[in-house]
């Protein structure tokens, strides 16, 4: 009878000695993937580059492995700003993004010294503009550029359709009021254009079509106001692999692909090639992640189906509820045993909606066992809520045998410790 183990970790002794849910992060799998984004990205082409969209996992402990592997950060609020702070990381490799920045979160990267602010719209960027101005400063900035491209991915996470709530639209009258209004700004030094077209998309499809669109903006730039665009990001969404139907392809089969295409049509267009950077996120951390959790009851519904209850459900992984996301599962004591008992894993909020996996086989699952659920590294702890007075899990870091705790479980007092 084998026990789950996990990059050498006794999944069993790590659930007794931090309790659950725990989320468990393989440190040795995030550094892997960062390096193979230097490797097959970064040197293989000149004037690449890339950053890690932290929206799907931020810890200042993750931070700081991304800044040791030489990456950039992809912020999206002033949370996620002053944390990447905390943890020392380089303010000029940070890109913040986001539709509706505040006041105070663009003066906030202004003082901050962020490396790229991606505006997404003119409000935000006769803002940004009166802000710069009055601190003497420039700010240098990419717009989000909205491609029109459908991912064929979940509504929810597909982001580059003509009516996104993301992006400036390449409309004519739309797009020629953005460019003109930011090369007559005093405090804006526009640089070039964004793009993130959705996630979770297994073929390059999408982000090929956002390319040939964004490098058609680039040509008419240049043509109307003599804009040289120095640099385009073409954001990630990546596929990773959440179970057995995810066709995952390497990171080259979507950065071979692009890059060709852009060195191509600059050379067709007459266009100077520009920096190119990538944004990964969950592609990095997903499948570098697992959850452990405890089996509270087995409910049998007879002739119908079999509930396994856990301590742990929507406030520490919202997706299933979100989005319909499908994930794997074991149980982590008969990790070698065959699966053949199809029951349906439910958290234990008041909703109906919380259920973690439907329908999936499991080896006969008993009250006190620990369920292993793969690939959560992204998009659960960034997720997390107290819904139904939960506390968040702790997060332990695990690299060849060893462990450590990198965030330390929410305690009751914390629930109500900003309240009066």
């Amino acid at each position: 009878m084998a026990r789950l183990i996990f990059d050498s970790c006794d999944t069993l002794a790590l659930a007794r000695k931090y309790g659950t849910p725990l989320y468990v992060m393989s440190e040795r799998m995030v550094r892997d993937r960062l390096r193979a984004i230097k490797t097959h990205f970064i040197d293989r082409y000149p004037d690449a580059g890339a950053v890690f969209a932290s929206k799907a996992l931020q810890t200042l402990e993750l931070c700081r492995i991304v800044a040791q592997e030489g990456l950039g950060l992809d912020v999206v609020s002033g949370g996620e700003l002053y944390a990447a702070s905390k943890a020392k990381f380089p303010m000029e490799k940070v890109y913040f993004h986001g539709n509706s920045k505040t006041a105070d979160e663009l003066a906030m990267a202004l003082d901050y010294g962020v490396g790229r602010i991606v505006v997404d719209n003119l409000d935000e960027l006769e803002q940004l503009d009166q802000l710069a101005r009055s601190r003497g400063r420039r700010a240098a900035i990419l717009f989000r550029i909205n491609p029109g491209v459908d991912s064929h991915t979940h509504e929810y996470i597909s982001t580059g359709h003509v009516d996104s709530k993301f992006g400036m639209p390449l409309d004519l009258s739309v797009r020629d009021a953005y460019l003109g209004r930011a090369l007559a700004c005093e405090g804006i030094e526009l640089l070039g254009f964004h793009f993130h077209v959705g996630s979770q998309l297994h073929s390059n499809e999408s982000h090929r079509k956002a390319t040939e669109a964004a490098l058609g903006l680039m040509k008419d730039a240049k043509e109307r106001y003599g804009f040289v665009t120095k640099e385009l990001n073409l954001g990630g969404g990546f596929g990773v692999r959440y179970n057995d139907d995810d066709e995952v392809k390497p990171l080259r089969y979507f950065t071979d692909a692009l890059m060709q295409d852009i060195s191509e049509r600059c050379a067709a267009l007459g266009l100077a090639t520009p920096r190119v950077t990538i944004e990964p996120g969950r592609w990095i951390v997903a499948e570098a992640g697992i959850t452990l959790y405890t089996v509270g009851s087995v409910k049998t519904i007879p002739g119908l189906k079999t509930y396994v209850g856990v301590d742990g459900g929507m406030p520490d992984n919202p997706r299933p509820a979100l989005y319909d996301a499908r994930y794997e599962a074991t149980i982590a004591d008969r990790h070698d045993e065959p699966r053949d008992t199809v029951v349906t894993v439910a958290g234990k909020c008041c909703e109906s909606g919380d259920i973690l996996i439907k329908d999936i086989a499991l080896q006969a699952p008993k009250r006190g066992d620990t369920l292993a659920v793969f690939a959560t590294g992204a998009y659960n702890h960034s997720m997390a809520s107290n819904y139904n007075r939960l506390p968040r899990p702790a997060m332990v870091l695990v690299d060849a045998g060893s462990d450590r705790l990198s965030v330390r479980r929410e305690s009751f007092d914390d629930l109500i410790a900003r309240e009066l």
